[in-house]
């Protein structure tokens, strides 16, 4: 996936989305490492836990506002596995075949990678600091931040911490180090803020407890950035950013924000994949035959891609016509990706048939009794890993 042409932004730049998409299997009682998967129910606060098996994506997101995403690889989280930990050594992979295929190459600007609230962004960035990368990821409203520390006194321990910087409490918030507004037409104005140098304070607990000396001080950038308006809401809560870059200035503000908005491109494409590719419509036994019918379809959501420019639009009476290829949705490439065989050099030959094996003997019964594994995490996980050098 990585050695095929990959979009970037308009000044060269590659930006990459994480998210995670579970396939849901609350029926298979025989399937082994299964998962609690959160999923939204309809209207606010309907969220449920279903058993499943959550799948980590990374996709390459292209310039501006569009239904398609490059996806770069899949893994599946494994129950006894932590979600930080995987990510972590999932985008460590992606970005080192992204180097070898001389997509990205020594000197060239920084990869910008977005997340969702559902990622401890901080422990990221602390596991991801050898690489040439910059994390934007969403926080929680909440949080609690602090500056960095202020000169050592004469006498008494030297501090680790400076004034605390409370998301939900404004009084704790002085003056920004960068403002910005930009004027959009889906959302009116976006105005951001920007605060430098501010670290979570962490402490000996969870993926930190076993870490010799002190937590390490993850200093970066909190952004918050309101809007006028949303669809089908009149009253937008602010949304908080967090970023790995310590200092930015107001081109960078801008410009993490804005891949902000284009994360929410990769839903468009768990939706085409379980709708209409039928990602999740097998129902298979074992974990193993997951992960291949996974990568068949993004092998298939790849092809598709890379025909975007050879289908003919084969739109609806209802549809709007589309003069540029490229612009076509991924239903209409797949509408009229049958045509392209006429296209292709040399397409390939057709099955041969086959037949079935002979399976049980007529008459005799399986005695074999089928497994029921326990769902959800069975140990702990372990503890967390400084940067690579």
């Amino acid at each position: 996936m990585t050695g095929l042409p990959v979009p970037c932004e308009r000044g060269g730049r590659i930006r990459l989305a994480v998210d995670v998409s579970p396939w849901l299997r609350p029926d298979a009682m025989t399937s082994a490492d299964r998962c609690f998967c959160h999923t939204y129910g309809r209207g606010k606060g309907n969220a449920q836990l279903i058993p499943g098996w959550p799948y980590s994506f990374v996709a390459a997101l292209e310039s501006g506002a569009s239904s398609w995403c490059a996806l770069l690889d899949a893994q599946r989280i494994g129950r006894d596995e932590d979600l930080t930990a995987v990510t972590a050594a999932q985008v460590r992979d992606v970005v080192a075949r992204l180097r070898a295929a001389g997509h990205h190459r020594p000197g060239d600007r920084d990869i910008v990678i977005v997340f969702d609230a559902g990622y401890d962004i901080c422990r990221l960035a602390w596991l991801l600091a050898d690489l040439p990368v910059e994390l934007v990821g969403r926080v929680r409203s909440d949080r609690v931040f602090c500056f960095p520390a202020a000169a050592r006194a004469r006498t008494g321990r030297p501090p680790r911490h400076g004034p605390v910087f409370t998301l939900a409490d404004p009084a704790t918030h002085p003056e920004p180090a960068v403002t910005t507004s930009t004027d959009t037409l889906r959302y009116g104005t976006a105005r951001t803020t920007a605060w430098h140098r501010l670290h979570p304070r962490l402490t000996h607990r969870g993926p930190w407890a076993d870490l010799d000396g002190p937590p390490p001080i993850i200093e970066g950038a909190l952004i918050r950035l309101t809007v006028d308006r949303l669809p089908g809401d009149r009253n937008p809560k602010p949304v908080w950013l967090w970023t790995s870059r310590a200092e930015s200035a107001a081109a960078d503000v801008d410009r993490y924000w804005q891949a902000f908005l284009r994360r929410f491109d990769i839903e468009h494409t768990f939706r085409f994949l379980k709708q209409t590719l039928g990602w999740t419509r097998p129902r298979v036994r074992t974990a193993a035959q997951g992960d291949r019918w996974t990568w068949l379809i993004l092998t298939a959501h790849t092809q598709l891609r890379l025909a975007r420019g050879l289908t003919t639009d084969l739109r609806r009476p209802w549809e709007k016509p589309v003069t540029d290829p490229h612009r076509l949705t991924p239903a209409r490439v797949r509408r009229g990706f049958r045509h392209l065989r006429r296209k292709t050099p040399n397409p390939a030959s057709a099955p041969k048939p086959s037949r079935p094996g002979p399976g049980r003997p007529k008459g005799s019964k399986n005695r074999h009794i089928a497994p029921h594994p326990e769902v959800g995490k069975t140990r702990v996980a372990p503890a967390t890993p400084g940067p690579q050098p």
